[in-house]
């Protein structure tokens, strides 16, 4: 039985938690965010374990927790993650917070060739312990927590710790280390996106579909108003009209508020409010028989692509050979830029993403062979 997590809601509370977090030589980090409930999501929970301790800290509640920034940014001391990306992303967007020296339980469990790696499977099989998925989607903004949030998020973390040492060990005994850091570096490298607005994101959804012009037109008209709706009801866009019911709608063109009820997964509270604004984009956008020139995708040379291709299946093999999945072996963004680089040496491989000394020394000699296949 878990004794009780602490919880951090003051400024007080946290120096004091910083001190002790701070003589420390590893710590399980989890967030928790309103992500699902919110048109901007924010950091709700940060939790933290230590062997001797579990924190959850209130990040509503303080107003200023830059003083956790200092123990993520120290490279002496190991922060562990399940799935670090979607959390690092968040701490950053809303703290300014950098993380160094990682370890990710997901990842390492990846390079050894594990199929069941979200953390309640790997908990259950690794440690027998059953964690409940069932505070997935909550609302994590809401206050006060239930205590059967508190506990799952205090479950998140307070494993990691036990978990990592099984991992690096089955790591150690495969002479996967150097591996995992080179593909947990990969995993947890990621670029900052703006939250702002793109207008013009719809062309991504039109761009794989057979849409006429006049129905291309609805959805320019439908994904901006779904914009200003997300943000009016402050809600997710596409837990508002997902993306599938939008390309449903455009493509049926709908004539009236009573035919909005025919699609299935359209909110009927949205419809009775917001039904005259859907119907009015449909008809606007159609009328419109949109002019805009559709985005030209940049021409890839035959050449790359043959080099690509030819990369493409050497990597599929030796992930077979291996028995992890494809990317663990080498990112297609790095195949891509091996088919661009048209490497002559191995020394040609050394500034591209993704491929650090590790791989260089054991995968190098075979990429620039098959590149050279290629002529």
């Amino acid at each position: 039985m878990l004794s009780p997590a602490a919880t951090i809601d003051s400024s007080f509370a946290l120096g004091a938690a910083v001190e002790r977090l701070m003589q420390e030589e590893r710590i399980a980090v989890d967030t928790e965010s309103n992500s699902l409930h919110a048109y901007r999501g924010v950091t709700c929970l940060i939790q933290l374990s230590t062997p001797a301790e579990d924190l959850l800290i209130d990040s509503l509640a303080i107003a200023d927790i830059s003083a956790l920034g200092a123990i993520l940014a120290d490279p002496g001391i190991e922060k562990i993650f399940h799935a670090a990306e979607y959390d690092l992303i968040c701490l950053k967007r809303d703290f300014d917070f950098d993380v160094r020296n990682i370890f990710d339980t997901m990842a390492a469990a990846r390079v050894c060739g594990y199929q069941r790696i979200g953390l309640g499977n790997m908990l259950e099989d690794f440690l027998g312990v059953q964690h409940s998925k069932k505070h997935q989607k909550y609302d994590w903004s809401q206050r006060p927590l239930s205590e059967s949030a508190l506990r799952y998020a205090q479950v998140d973390t307070h494993y990691l710790l036990p978990l990592r040492d099984i991992l690096h060990e089955q790591l150690r005994l495969r002479d996967r280390l150097e591996e995992a850091r080179e593909y947990i570096a990969d995993v947890t490298r990621f670029e900052q996106k703006s939250q702002e607005f793109d207008p013009e994101g719809y062309w991504d959804l039109a761009r794989p579909k057979s849409l006429d012009r006049a129905q291309i037109g609805s959805l320019r008209e439908l994904y901006i108003l779904r914009d200003e709706l997300a943000q009016a009801y402050d809600h997710p866009p596409q837990r508002l009209i997902s993306n599938k019911i939008l390309l449903q709608v455009v493509k049926q063109q709908p004539l009236s508020i009573k035919q909005l009820y025919s699609f299935r997964g359209l909110p009927a509270w949205l419809i009775r409010q917001s039904g005259d604004e859907i119907i009015q984009a449909l008809r606007h956008g159609a009328a419109s028989r949109l002019k805009v020139a559709r985005p030209k995708q940049e021409a890839i040379p035959p050449p790359i692509v043959e080099r690509y291709n030819a990369l493409h299946s050497w990597r599929r093999e030796t992930a077979k050979a291996r028995g992890v999945e494809s990317d663990v072996i080498i990112s297609r963004g790095a195949l891509w830029d091996i088919a661009r680089r048209n490497p002559a040496t191995v020394d040609d491989l050394g500034d591209i993403c993704g491929l650090g000394p590790w791989r260089r020394e054991t995968y190098g000699a075979a990429l620039v062979a098959i590149v050279k296949r290629c002529g």
